[in-house]
């Protein structure tokens, strides 16, 4: 076909949009899928990573307010709402409990100090876990952390 200069040039149908044809948009597609087929698995390990950084992180905040609290006043929580104190916000050690990350529930599972039959009486929560029965990406249990 010849321009206004009269040379011919290629590939210019007049008339006619130029575009992708089915194959090329068919190769793209599958590119596509084979990237998505490899990332898929990853972004779940990397949520499932997040979750147990969140609960040792929770679980170690908690074990610190449990000490604190101890230190303070020579004897461990009954509850883990002792650990909040809503009057006197100078006496708290937690704002809140957490939820368990692993659970999406503030159901933790809290070890009792057992009294050893001696006259200092102590009892109160002294440990924590998470309620989860599911096992971590190293193979341990999330409610023996």
């Amino acid at each position: 076909m010849a321009d206004d200069s009269g040379m011919i040039t290629a590939g210019k149908v007049p008339g006619r949009a130029r575009g992708f044809t089915l194959i090329e948009l068919l190769i793209v597609m599958a590119i596509m899928g084979v990237l998505l087929s490899i990332a898929a698995p990853n972004l779940k390990q990397s949520i499932v990573r997040a979750k147990e950084s969140v609960l040792m992180e929770d679980l170690f905040q908690i074990r610190e307010a449990i000490d604190q609290y101890y230190t303070d006043n020579g004897k461990y929580p009954a509850a883990l709402t002792d650990l909040i104190n809503t009057q006197d916000k100078s006496k708290s050690y937690l704002r809140a409990i957490p939820k368990d990350p692993i659970t999406n529930a503030p159901d933790w599972i809290t070890v009792a100090l057992e009294s050893s039959g001696d006259s200092s009486g102590d009892t109160g929560i002294f440990d924590i876990h998470s309620a989860s029965p599911l096992m971590a990406l190293d193979g341990t249990a999330y409610n023996t952390w």
